[in-house]
């Protein structure tokens, strides 16, 4: 660029940057422009709570969900909620108008409420403890009259006229007047588990659901009017029914939401189906009550970062109408189109739409738009964040299958006693490209597994495949693309311990990069904006250090506008000491090494310039960016990490080759630093005239690149006969192949074992290797299993190196 370039240009970028954020032309409020908006989401929208100056819950402002939203009088009302807070909080109940003004209402008594139920006798809206008339004005069922985490509301068994049923976290059963908000504790605690989800009525019986089996509220299994403590470590949490007279235990397992085709206003009539939504270590369990009768469905999981004991972390997976005729079902990190005709005659047309890393409380339609409420930055367990908040999405229903791929695991078998003949579960297949299943068994003599599909949903099944396993063995086995069905089953031919795990994927999703061009490449040597980011504690705005190449760090506060301030107020060092970069994995001439509970697990490398720090230092591996659980930026891929499950489980979600310095939420936006010093306004990147950041949701990661990446466990290195590697993450990743080798004159025999269902290791195939060869392998399409690893039948220096393309 030429010196008289330079003195044009920049005048210019400083011109755009000052009409970018309304120091020229004036803020949206004062010319009538639109808010601003970044990837679907709102900055001004977000919403806050924080200590409770009533002093009614010590845990207020730990956690910042938003529990329910609802368009209702013309406005979309949503609630906040603490972590356990049955006596009230300061969150509060807002609503946001036409203009997109959001407003604070002045009855909040906060809480911990996600519970929403439009009572349509008397045209009510219920939102936790609140009940808004059709004009919008509010009264209040006060917490000290009804105390409790209100989850769920149902219309009422014998009189839904004038009452209904609120349903608490701790399992405790209120009935109250709408009209008179009289209200009566029914029961304490009438069935086992904790954590309650769910409530709805149909077929003449109240159901609720929960998901947890820890203890809390003081209650103990002594108390109960059915069931009991857990007779297995696999019952936790419970779904459960009432006539009005009797109790009765559906089933001991954890689920959430319960709801029917009538949504939050209620099914129409005593004959329309209900549906619940669970899990078990399997798979997504989907429970039908059709006639009266209880039949079971499973789906695959497309994260585990859901699945805990006392089942705090699933933030309200629900099912709900969003458009005319739309429904979206939330479970496991998938986001899928469900068919309100769902029934046992017709049980066609649940398709994925996407995988998503967003935690939704809740969502609905407004306007013509999807609406995605958020438990986004929290404060639990998480010191980086210093105020919790969270915000809402805005966008169409097709923007909802633009975020993660399509991709899935469960099955109805996880080494479970497999009586002959007896066929299992319906397991969803509709709407994946590839589909395959893990089969083995511990029987002394071969087992036929035979699988069944119902094509059209209608409960007919046809025969169509079969597959013979070895006595005590492994097949690994794929359906043909062209396999259209809604469902398949299976069954085996002789008694045994069995597991048929199902992968459903499809190829690689579309990216697009550019919607990542202000973030600076990795090959690149030019200096980049890199700095530390975190949310503001003192104030709503994102506190930026970005680091000089003198020494010198600036200090920046970003607002709501996006408009980097330079405060007098430098609080450079407070940030430096509360998010401090430090380097939590480890790399060698093999792969990236990283460890939980002192045991260690590899993953694949990226573009060889991570094996040394940035100018600046270590980017930021593991933060917490969503509640309950993890983002990591290790070598150049994002991973989403289980707060419970962790490394284990571990999901790779998106690979790059950008200098990512570091990374957060803040007002429900994704946050990166690391962008190029020349960058410009682009709708996701925004800073000053010497700093800049960039924005966006947490969904667009997925669009920065697929997995991908090259490693493996050993690489020259001297192992014993016998010895397995390390294990060596394979879960996630697309084209998949698999290179060996040897420095011995004689032929050494490698065995590459998986662990499929986190059940143990299971060999996947042996390959001899003659001397001097380099033996390569390409793993089937549709393969896929979570973690590999190694043995050889003689010392030697081995090499295995697995490429992910």
């Amino acid at each position: 660029m030429s010196t008289l370039q330079q003195v044009i240009e920049l005048p210019m970028r400083i011109l755009s940057f000052l009409c970018l954020f309304g120091l020229l032309t004036g803020s949206s409020a004062a010319t009538g422009e639109e808010p601003l908006q970044v990837s679907g989401i709102y900055p001004h929208l977000t919403v806050y709570n924080g200590p409770d100056a009533k002093g009614r819950c010590k845990g207020s402002g730990g956690e910042c969900g938003i529990g329910a939203v609802v368009p209702w009088a013309g406005k979309l009302w949503l609630i906040t909620y603490s972590p356990h807070c049955p006596n009230g909080s300061a969150d509060k109940l807002f609503t946001i108008d036409e203009d997109l003004a959001l407003e604070t209402r002045p009855e909040s008594v906060g809480g911990t409420p996600a519970g929403r139920m439009i009572h349509r006798e008397t045209e009510q809206l219920l939102i936790g403890p609140y009940l808004v008339d059709k004009k919008g004005d509010v009264r209040v069922i006060d917490p000290s009259v009804m105390p409790g985490r209100i989850t769920a509301m149902a219309r009422h068994l014998s009189d839904p006229a004038n009452k209904v049923y609120y349903y608490d976290m701790e399992g405790m059963l209120y009935e109250a007047d709408v009209n008179s908000l009289d209200v009566k504790k029914l029961f304490d605690k009438p069935v086992p588990g904790w954590h309650g989800k769910g409530a709805y009525t149909a077929q003449g019986r109240f159901v609720v659901a929960n998901n947890g089996e820890m203890h809390a509220g003081g209650h103990s299994y002594k108390t109960l009017l059915v069931g009991g403590s857990p007779k297995s470590p696999e019952e936790m949490g419970v779904l459960a029914e009432w006539d009005g007279k009797n109790w009765k235990i559906v089933e001991r397992k954890q689920f959430t939401d319960v709801t029917g085709p009538g949504g939050i206003e209620g099914n129409p009539d005593d004959e329309s189906p209900l549906w619940s939504i669970g899990w078990d270590k399997r798979s997504v369990i989907l429970k039908l009550l059709d006639k009266g009768k209880w039949l079971t469905y499973r789906l695959p999981k497309g994260t585990y970062t859901y699945d805990h004991r006392g089942g705090w972390y699933t933030e309200w997976p629900r099912i709900r109408e969003v458009l005319p005729g739309k429904m979206l079902m939330d479970m496991h990190g998938v986001y899928y189109d469900f068919p309100k005709t769902f029934s046992a005659t017709n049980s066609a047309g649940i398709r994925p739409l996407s995988s998503h890393l967003r935690y939704v409380p809740d969502f609905c339609g407004w306007n013509g738009q999807v609406v995605l409420a958020a438990d986004d930055t929290s404060m639990l367990q998480n010191p980086m964040a210093g105020k919790s908040q969270s915000n809402l999405w805005f966008g169409t229903w097709e923007d909802l299958s633009n975020f993660g791929p399509r991709i899935g695991q469960g099955g109805p078998w996880i080494n479970d006693v497999v009586k002959a003949g007896e066929a299992s579960d319906p397991f969803l297949i509709g709407g994946y490209t590839r589909r395959a299943a893990h089969l083995k068994h511990d029987a002394e003599s071969p087992v036929r597994f035979r699988f069944a599909v119902d094509r059209k949903g209608n409960g007919t099944w046809d025969e169509f495949e079969s597959v013979e396993v070895p006595a005590g063995g492994y097949r690994f086995h794929t359906f043909p693309e062209d396999l259209d069905a809604e469902w398949i089953r299976v069954s085996a031919d002789k008694n045994a311990n069995a597991t048929v795990f199902f992968q459903l994927s499809e190829p690689g999703k579309k990216t697009d990069p550019s919607l990542f061009a202000s973030l600076a490449d990795v090959d690149e040597s030019a200096p980049f904006n890199a700095g530390i980011i975190r949310p503001g504690g003192t104030t709503k705005n994102l506190q930026y250090v970005q680091f000089g190449a003198d020494g010198k760090n600036t200090y920046d506060a970003v607002d709501e506008a996006l408009t980097f301030l330079r405060p007098s107020d430098d609080r450079s060092k407070q940030v430096e000491r509360i998010a401090a970069l430090e380097k939590d994995f480890k790399v060698d001439e093999a792969s990236v090494i990283v460890e939980w509970k002192g045991k260690r697990y590899r993953l694949p490398k990226g573009n060889a310039a991570y094996d040394k720090s940035f100018p600046a230092g270590w980017p930021r591996g593991q933060r917490e960016c969503v509640s309950e659980r993890y983002l990591a930026n290790w070598h150049g891929t994002f991973y989403e990490i289980p707060r419970e499950g962790g490394i284990p489980k571990i999901k790779p979600v998106a690979s790059h080759n950008k200098k990512i310095q570091d990374y957060c939420t803040w007002r429900g936006l994704l946050v990166m630093s690391g962008t190029k010093t020349d960058a410009m306004p682009d709708g996701n990147y925004f800073g000053s005239t010497d700093a800049g950041l960039w924005f966006g949701h947490i969904d667009d990661l997925w669009k920065l690149g697929k997995p991908v990446g090259h490693g493996g466990p050993w690489k020259a290195t001297k192992v014993d006969a016998g010895d397995a590697s390390d294990t060596y993450l394979m879960n996630g990743y697309d084209r998949k192949r698999l290179e060996l080798s040897h420095d011995q004159d004689k032929p050494v025999t490698f065995t590459a074992e998986v662990n499929v269902a986190h059940d143990g290791w299971t060999t996947y195939e042996t390959f001899t290797v003659q001397p001097g060869q380099r033996l390569e392998h390409a793993f089937p399409e549709a393969f896929g299993a979570y973690w590999i690893r190694f043995t050889t039948d003689k010392p030697c220096e081995a090499t295995v190196m697995l490429t992910y393309e």
